[in-house]
């Protein structure tokens, strides 16, 4: 049996700058509009165990039914975007995620298999990265299915689908 048993709804992708990362997804793809969170700061961040917090900012987006996050870290605390891009200048694709309602049970499970616990923060529900690095090719993000987070990202995909395609491309996010 497949070790992922839940269907993708996100894609997240490490940048250099995000509002040119949604500038150039809008024009090549129409995603947007995004919501940008800058220097967003986790509730009990925990990168390897410890209490570490990068200083990174967020972008979430629709394109068409693909949900997109855009990640940039600002400083050289590590991280797991400075884990899979630790060369300045090294950007690309980082995770996929997944909508969970036992994340805890999802995280054993992932560990029984092999894969390490990278990091964990509260989100507005629990969130777990496992390292599935050496065999996907990146994280893969186990995010607590809250209806609070239902309701944010399905009120993000509303706005996408009634959207005009230009008006207001990145909306600043508290």
């Amino acid at each position: 049996m497949s070790i992922i048993r839940h269907p993708i709804w996100q894609y997240a992708y490490y940048v250099e700058d995000i509002d040119e990362a949604c500038q150039k997804w809008n024009k090549m793809v129409g995603a947007g509009p995004f919501h940008v969170v800058r220097h967003h700061i986790a509730e009990n961040f925990r990168y390897k165990g410890e209490h570490i917090e990068a200083d990174v900012s967020y972008a979430f987006g629709q394109a068409g039914p693909a949900h997109i996050q855009f990640i940039a870290q600002h400083d050289e605390t590590p991280s797991i975007y400075k884990d899979m891009y630790p060369r300045r200048g090294d950007y690309g694709f980082h995770h996929v995620g997944l909508l969970i309602s036992d994340v805890d049970a999802e995280v054993k499970r992932f560990n029984q298999a092999g894969y390490e616990t990278a990091c964990t923060l509260w989100g507005g529900d629990y969130v777990a990265y496992m390292d599935c690095v050496e065999d996907l090719g990146c994280y893969v993000e186990l995010h607590g299915d809250a209806p609070i987070i239902r309701d944010l990202f399905d009120g993000w995909k509303q706005q996408h689908e009634e959207w005009d395609g230009v008006t207001d491309l990145i909306r600043e996010a508290g």
